[in-house]
């Protein structure tokens, strides 16, 4: 049965959020447990579909979970008995196709049973999502690669990978934790030039250190890994998650509401809260914390030479793509224009046409550019009935309706919870009212 939002919107909201655990960093580290037999202790995993579906992949290949800390987030987990002959059968490859991060499970079951299957993922409908950098990977590895079309079956087995040289075609963050996590039991040296070196990379290769492995170069595009025979326990914890504090940042903005952010892990946000200052939002680091005060109303920032400020993706350093849902949605009731930019996904600003039915001033110019002049809040968004495409859209909807005149209905509310924990919940705490129906 396909759940709805009710969300009554024009409410100030007023108190603390904490941010969840990274959805993008669960999602490699997880797969990183397949790697030993010794106990992987996690904390901070986010209860979210997607993390939840992942944990129950794992738990069907063999590898015990002990849940008793599950409250808090805590997980144990233990990789000794992985039931390798498993990966051929019906049931594998339903639940592997059911999520995209399931494709990071090949590079550790290669490195340490010698192969790695995985049927072709689902997730989100945001535009293509190639995989070739993980199988040229793999063969750069020496690792043999079969596609069984028929069944859409992605394989590859190498009885001992061998460490190489490799320039990635592109610097595929899922991409790049697949190969590390083949490399790091690989024979020999491992150099990875235009790695993806995003925070949640960086903890993945910090995590396989403490477990033994040999990796140079961490934060960096240029990777150096040296294999080992194996890999022993280790207890690792997640980084807070940066698309869900930008979201925060934008939602307080929209419903001029006062919101503190807590323990935001400050450091690892890169140039996000200076993205959303761009757009005239106010905004004051307090120790971990972001405390965001209520404005009536914010002005886009222009270039030096006045010319229109434009918010484009970019690979990390740059800014997440993740987050340029938010940023359009929160820009509509900003005063000024701005262009927004989406290189990396063809079909993700496809969710404008229900901002233009609320009443938002936006022009599509192209599947990857929207340019959108700000309200000022001279017109205040209308709740209407909309359907969420995908997760980050979903939440730009939600905010979009918390900010609106009267009552919303988003539909599809189980991509929002792919990817954000007890959301409602959460905002109703601070003086939402958003309805499950």
């Amino acid at each position: 049965m396909s759940q709805a939002f009710e969300v009554e919107g024009g409410r100030r909201l007023n108190g603390e959020l904490v941010p969840q655990g990274a959805k993008n960093e669960a999602l490699q580290i997880l797969c990183a447990v397949l790697l030993t037999p010794e106990k992987v202790v996690i904390e901070n995993v986010p209860d979210i579909v997607d993390v939840n579906k992942l944990i129950d992949l794992l738990e069907f290949l063999g590898v015990d979970v002990d849940r008793s800390k599950a409250a808090e987030g805590t997980f144990i987990f233990e990789s000794k008995n992985v039931e390798v002959d498993k990966l051929n059968s019906p049931d594998f490859k339903k639940k592997g196709a059911a999520l995209r991060g399931s494709i990071m499970i090949v590079g550790p079951l290669l490195a340490r049973y010698g192969k790695g299957y995985i049927p072709k993922p689902g997730g989100d409908k945001i535009g293509r999502r190639r995989l070739d950098t993980h199988f040229i990977g793999f063969q750069n590895l020496g690792a043999k690669f079969t596609y069984e079309e028929g069944d859409e079956f992605y394989k590859v087995e190498s009885p001992k990978l061998q460490g190489a040289y490799m320039h990635l075609d592109e610097a595929s963050v899922t991409g790049t934790a697949n190969i590390v996590m083949a490399a790091v039991l690989a024979q020999g040296k491992t150099t990875i030039y235009n790695a993806a070196c995003e925070p949640y990379l960086q903890q993945l290769c910090k995590m396989l250190v403490r477990m033994g492995a040999k990796i140079e170069g961490i934060g960096s595009n240029l990777l150096h890994i040296e294999g080992v025979d194996s890999l022993g326990g280790t207890t690792h914890r997640m980084l807070p998650d940066m698309i869900e504090i930008g979201s925060f940042i934008g939602l307080a903005a929209m419903t001029q509401s006062e919101i503190t952010i807590k323990d935001v892990s400050y450091e690892n946000l890169g140039i996000i809260p200076d993205t959303f200052k761009r757009l005239g939002i106010q905004m004051e680091r307090r120790g971990d914390d972001i405390y965001i005060p209520a404005q009536e109303y914010y002005e886009i920032d222009t270039f030096i030479d006045g010319s229109i400020l434009t918010v484009a993706d970019q690979i990390w350093p740059g800014f997440t793509p993740d987050l340029l849902s938010i940023v359009l949605v929160t820009a509509t009731q900003a005063k000024g224009n701005v262009l927004i930019h989406q290189k990396m996904f063809e079909s993700r600003l496809f969710f404008v046409d229900k901002l233009i039915d609320m009443g938002a001033q936006i022009i599509l110019c192209d599947p990857h550019r929207a340019s959108v002049m700000g309200l000022g809040r001279s017109y205040q968004l209308k709740g209407i009935k909309m359907t969420s495409p995908d997760i980050r859209a979903g939440v730009a909807l939600l905010i979009a309706a918390m900010s609106a005149k009267g009552t919303s209905v988003i539909d599809n509310i189980e991509q929002i919870d792919r990817g954000y924990q007890r959301i409602d919940q959460r905002l109703n705490a601070i003086g939402a009212n958003i309805k499950r129906v």
